[in-house]
């Protein structure tokens, strides 16, 4: 006897149709998820700085290349890189700056201006400040350096008192502190391993800075600080000079 199969009603069709395109959303978000790791090599060294406590001393980069303009701007294992897919981010959406993990306290380890500029942190900046360069590689080019998680993770600021919300073009020299690594999110309730989130950050036509988030505004900073810091060339971890 051939079996009849009853149609379904059109609320079940319904029901398939959205069953069937979240599942085909899902297995798109997996695969881009899988694939971006196949672009980075970060995943394994950030779990074991977080895992492993003793070999932290061994993963972690002191001070940029000797004949770089720049100068490291904290301490700490060089994590995430400019351009990686590694972490939250995607092919579609990558890192736009560079993650340096301290190995120490929230609001203990010293964050320095790379290089001489005007700083500014406006008035709603609870964790950073991105400060105005003429760009030492590219005469007549102004670019931006940008600093963040400088707080707790509840929001209490480590940046200095000489900087506070609301300041702008205040002049620093290179080497001065301009705050120190914090675990500060905002209002994103995923918690982050105490960093500093660093970026160089290109300018509008008027000299303000783009936005710090879309990596396409931002700079590769491996030729200023005379490091391998580009995900693309897969470095090792620690990050040296090459010698």
């Amino acid at each position: 006897m051939i079996k009849r199969f009853r149609r379904l009603p059109w609320w079940g069709k319904g029901i398939v149709g959205v069953v069937g395109a979240g599942l085909t959303v899902l297995c798109g978000f997996v695969g881009l998820s899988v694939y971006s790791q196949t672009q980075s090599n970060s995943v394994p060294h950030i779990r074991r700085w977080f895992n492993d406590r003793d070999a932290r001393a061994e993963l972690i980069t002191y001070e940029a290349c000797e004949d770089a303009p720049f100068i490291l701007p904290t301490p700490g294992f060089i994590g995430l890189l400019w351009n990686d897919p590694a972490g939250p981010y995607t092919i579609f959406r990558r890192h736009s700056g560079i993650d340096i993990f301290g190995d120490g306290e929230p609001g203990t380890i010293p964050v320095r201006a790379v290089y001489a500029g005007y700083l500014t942190r406006q008035s709603n900046w609870v964790s950073a400040v991105i400060i105005r360069h003429d760009d030492p590689l590219q005469e007549g080019r102004i670019i931006w350096t940008y600093y963040t998680h400088m707080a707790s993770g509840n929001g209490e600021s480590y940046i200095p008192d000489r900087f506070p919300p609301g300041t702008e073009n205040v002049f620093v020299k290179q080497g001065d502190i301009i705050g120190y690594q914090g675990q500060y999110n905002g209002p994103n309730i995923r918690p982050i391993g105490l960093h500093l989130h660093f970026s160089i950050v290109l300018s509008e036509r008027d000299g303000s800075f783009k936005n710090e988030t879309d990596a396409s505004n931002t700079l590769d900073p491996s030729p200023y600080f005379g490091l391998t810091v580009n995900i693309d060339d897969r470095p090792e971890r620690p990050i040296r000079c090459e010698s």
